[in-house]
């Protein structure tokens, strides 16, 4: 019996990407370099520290990491201070229908626990969430399992017994080699058909994950929301 759900955040619950897609962009045409959509792509649901190491390896060792770094940290705060981060469509339906199964909630995030709490908080997310895990808090951020294990760990659950809601390819490795059922829904890039292959289901939007529960029944009998 599923006892836990483990969200992703920047992506998944929050409509992140976009900005961070602008900030890194920016950052690498400030330094000289082009960083086009397909190579940022791949950065989508990793750590900052392992998607400056695919730069390098992209651009060369001569490729300025501090000089970007601190680029794509100033344009990223410029614009989350600025402009609200919105919430993807269904998301407070879904955290609704797991709390009324008291199904045990978590957060596991690429993004650092400073600006991952403070962003959940604007959002009045964090109090929603039993634990939260970022990527300051492993050594191996995804797609190694790492993150979800620990979030499971800081729920007191077997991570058997964990589903987990992502919309990263890296995000779905990550879960499914730490043995999770994975539900994917994607955003700014569709995973791959292997990746795909690795989840439960794939679906357009949260809405969709919400309805698709109660169709399984994973958590018994629960009534539709009045929409």
């Amino acid at each position: 019996m599923i006892q836990a759900a483990i969200f992703d955040m920047d992506g998944l619950m929050l409509d992140t990407e976009p900005a961070y897609r602008i900030a890194w962009q920016a950052a690498s045409a400030e330094c000289g370099y082009e960083l086009p959509d397909p190579l940022y792509f791949t950065l989508i649901g990793r750590g900052r520290s392992e998607g400056e190491q695919t730069l390098v390896d992209a651009f060369g060792p001569q490729f300025p990491v501090d000089r970007f770094r601190a680029a794509c940290l100033r344009r990223e705060t410029e614009m989350f201070e600025t402009t609200p981060v919105p919430k993807k469509p269904g998301l407070d339906e879904l955290l609704d229908l797991l709390d009324s199964c008291n199904i045990s909630k978590a957060v596991a995030t690429s993004t650092e626990r400073r600006t991952a709490v403070a962003q959940l908080r604007a959002a009045k997310l964090l109090e929603r969430f039993e634990a939260v895990a970022t990527g300051d808090d492993v050594v191996n951020g995804k797609p190694a399992p790492d993150l979800f294990l620990l979030a499971a760990r800081r729920l007191g659950v077997e991570p058997s017994r964990c589903i987990v809601f992502e919309d990263a390819e890296a995000g779905t490795i990550a879960a499914h080699s730490a043995g999770m059922t994975v539900f994917i829904v994607p955003d700014l890039k569709r995973p791959s058909a292997e990746v795909r292959s690795l989840a439960k289901g794939t679906f357009a939007s949260l809405v969709d994950v919400a309805d698709h529960l109660r169709f399984l029944g994973l958590f018994g009998s629960v009534p539709a929301p009045k929409r």
